[in-house]
């Protein structure tokens, strides 16, 4: 196989995953607190061929906050995240705070994941009025009990993070290393009422969609014209 051939086939190859991830963020436009993946290639990776390597990397960028008047939506003031408990039991933290009860009391989110509190998962109980603090705190007034009987169930678990340390799982929850742990940070705040949105620019991610496609194309004819010259120098070969 000639050098052109393998250098256009790496590059088909990365343009592929790129186009993937541009995808996966398009799809994601709509997706509350969503936070777009990155796509950068490194010198100090490279693949087989010599070319730079494609890492995914995480935009940790704001999404514009938009009101609802909705009791359970929360968006984060400032460079802060929720701790949530993922399906496996760890802990992941996302900005998604599309919230809810579910059929069993506990607070999640539009994602399914159980927002965490001090104790662990958000548990409630029956109520007739629920309010969530710009600090976190969840109130509710207890069903059948009037609105004296306000009582504190739990605190949002609001805690700060070195954004470069974050990266995405393979269900695309995002998590820091292991070793790593979050604490809660009393300074971080949230507005009820609102929602972020994604940082997903669309029409950015239409014009990159567009862009790799254009560029795939390119990778696939160089093969192409590879492979016919190839295939004429041998005839040449074999009439001489």
């Amino acid at each position: 196989m000639s050098t052109m051939v393998q250098l256009a086939m790496s590059g088909a190859r990365e343009t592929m995953m790129a186009q993937a991830v541009n995808s996966h963020n398009l799809a994601n436009a709509g997706t509350p607190g969503f936070r777009a993946d990155l796509i950068k290639f490194s010198e100090a990776y490279q693949t087989e061929a010599g070319r730079p390597r494609m890492l995914n990397a995480i935009d940790t960028s704001d999404g514009g906050q938009r009101v609802t008047g909705r009791v359970l939506d929360v968006a984060i003031n400032g460079d802060g995240w929720m701790a949530v408990e993922s399906a496996d039991g760890s802990e992941a933290y996302t900005r998604r705070g599309d919230l809810r009860v579910d059929s069993v009391g506990q607070l999640t989110n539009g994602a399914g994941q159980k927002i965490m509190g001090n104790g662990g998962a958000v548990s409630l109980p029956p109520y007739s009025q629920l309010s969530i603090g710009s600090d976190g705190t969840i109130s509710i007034v207890p069903l059948g009990q009037g609105p004296e009987a306000t009582a504190v169930v739990d605190k949002i678990r609001l805690v700060k993070l070195a954004n470069d340390e974050l990266y995405k799982d393979e269900a695309g929850e995002l998590r820091l290393p292991e070793t790593e742990v979050a604490e809660p940070d009393s300074e971080l705040s949230l507005v009820s009422g609102a929602l972020e949105s994604s940082n997903v620019n669309p029409i950015e991610a239409m014009v990159k969609m567009i862009d790799l496609a254009r560029r795939f194309e390119s990778q696939i004819k160089m093969m192409q014209t590879s492979e016919e010259n190839q295939q004429a120098m041998t005839s040449v070969m074999k009439i001489s």
